[in-house]
């Protein structure tokens, strides 16, 4: 009959682990170039981003020092020693915070994809326009219908413009403008 498990808590260390539970020589190999390369992208943040990650003291003084470094051989080295440092720090928190921001943007295109999709429905009909006015009833209907006027009118001249002439876009950006003031909460309008 096997012997029941005991509840002793596994050891700290992976060198103190039994043989069969301590992770291979390459996994604790790639774990470390992920952090190496996870400290690769800290180094690269401007010091405003930095500034709102949780770094204990010893590895913000280290990126800090890591971005002044200009020699490649020194550069390569502090790179290295943040790598280190980044085994004491809380890679999942930073990796997350990252990934939030680089998806934030990715968000912030899409929705300025679809402001801009709008923007064109608009000055190809009428149509549009009511449904807007419908969702958006306060809104200012005499200067959003000027404002589409304008750009109506500015897309006919641009048409008309002989090639190589820059077109204007003074009317399209600002009815952009105004359509980004307006708060969409789902993520398409009819």
């Amino acid at each position: 009959m096997p012997e029941p498990m005991d509840d002793t808590p596994l050891p700290a260390s992976p060198d103190d682990m039994p043989e069969d539970r301590r992770p291979s020589k390459s996994q604790v190999k790639r774990d470390m170039h992920a952090l190496l390369d996870l400290g690769r992208e800290l180094i690269a943040l401007p010091p405003a981003k930095l500034a709102r990650l949780p770094l204990d003291e010893p590895l913000r003084e280290a990126i800090a020092l890591a971005q002044r470094i200009h020699s490649n051989e020194g550069r390569r080295r502090q790179v290295h020693y943040v790598g280190k440092l980044m085994r004491q720090a809380d890679a999942q928190a930073l990796r997350a915070q990252l990934d939030i921001w680089a998806n934030g943007s990715r968000e912030e295109t899409r929705a300025m994809h679809r402001l801009e999709e709008l923007r064109d429905r608009l000055i190809d009909s009428d149509e549009v326009l009511t449904q807007l006015l419908e969702r958006f009833p306060g809104l200012d209907i005499q200067s959003l219908r000027a404002q589409i006027r304008a750009a109506r009118k500015e897309a006919r001249d641009n048409a008309a413009l002989p090639q190589g002439r820059e077109p204007a876009r003074k009317h399209f950006r600002a009815l952009f403008q105004t359509l980004k003031t307006l708060d969409f909460e789902d993520e398409t309008f009819q």
